[in-house]
């Protein structure tokens, strides 16, 4: 069972910054052999939507960001990410959900557009999200901009 919290980067305390950092490197950098500048100034201004377990580690994890932070004309999701041993248990699909939900309270009848990587394309559009454009790198990861619009 994952409990979800959503809170503003000054709301956070520094244990779960840390946490978050840590799965984010874990993930992004370790896992997926990325190096790149993760910390970019927008975690400041954004929501960040948490989910623990019941030992209270930090499994689910993603940042929401109003419009204008990462895209001039639509609010953002970024960041996604699950620990590795709560894959495949549909802890990314309810951490989506949840994003989903929050977004909507947060940046009511905005559209939402994500910088996907492109193994996650049918992912994202079990979500409502739709292919924009066409694949690009980023940090030396393919990846496809999605848009979803206000329903």
């Amino acid at each position: 069972m994952i409990k979800f919290d959503c809170k503003k980067f000054g709301e956070l305390s520094l244990e779960e910054l840390y946490k978050i950092i840590e799965l984010r490197q874990e993930v992004f950098v370790v896992e997926q052999d990325c190096v790149y500048q993760d910390l970019d100034n927008k975690d400041q201004d954004s929501w960040h939507l948490m989910g623990w377990n019941d030992e209270k580690q930090l499994v689910a994890y993603l940042r929401l960001m109003p419009e204008g932070l990462s895209y001039a004309d639509h609010a953002s999701i970024g960041r996604v990410v699950t620990a590795q041993k709560v894959r495949k248990q549909g802890a990314g699909k309810e951490l989506m959900k949840r994003a989903l939900e929050v977004a909507e309270k947060l940046f009511p009848k905005c559209t939402l557009k994500i910088s996907a990587q492109v193994y996650l394309l049918k992912f994202y559009n079990s979500f409502g999200f739709e292919a924009a454009g066409s694949e690009y790198l980023e940090d030396g990861i393919p990846h496809i901009a999605m848009i979803r619009k206000y329903t």
